[in-house]
């Protein structure tokens, strides 16, 4: 990891950064499955955001003023977060066109690895119905 994100990282809480942990590694597990190459991975807004050759740009943060989640941010001109709430209605909470919420706490990866698995491979799947799901 990068200096600059090692050093953002340190910022969180513990518990969010545990979570955070966690998603960061489904994104390089995911990547790697997939065979989608490099993940390019930096800060973007001064938050954590991963990015690979055709995929579209995944960022994620913890913020003071709601300590009990967690985002995950998109594109808001894709089709991830409109195609995620059809998908995935009752599974997440979401903010607007954006942004998965998720608890601290939560434990279950699947639906998330899935929408990281569409979010990092976009452009290729963007011209399918539910983006191939």
């Amino acid at each position: 990891m990068k200096p600059e994100l090692e050093a953002k990282f340190a910022t969180y809480p513990v518990d969010a950064r545990e979570q955070l942990q966690r998603i960061r590694k489904l994104v390089f597990a995911v990547a790697a499955e997939e065979g989608l190459g490099e993940v390019e991975e930096t800060l973007k807004w001064g938050e954590p955001s991963f990015l690979v050759k055709g995929g579209s740009t995944i960022r994620m943060d913890w913020k003071p003023k709601e300590p009990d989640v967690i985002k995950v941010y998109f594109h808001c001109q894709t089709s991830l977060i409109e195609t995620f709430k059809e998908i995935y209605r009752h599974e997440f909470e979401y903010e607007g066109k954006r942004a998965i919420v998720m608890p601290l706490r939560a434990a279950e990866t699947g639906p998330l690895k899935h929408c990281l698995q569409m979010a990092l491979q976009y452009h290729r799947l963007k011209h399918l119905p539910l983006l191939g799901a």
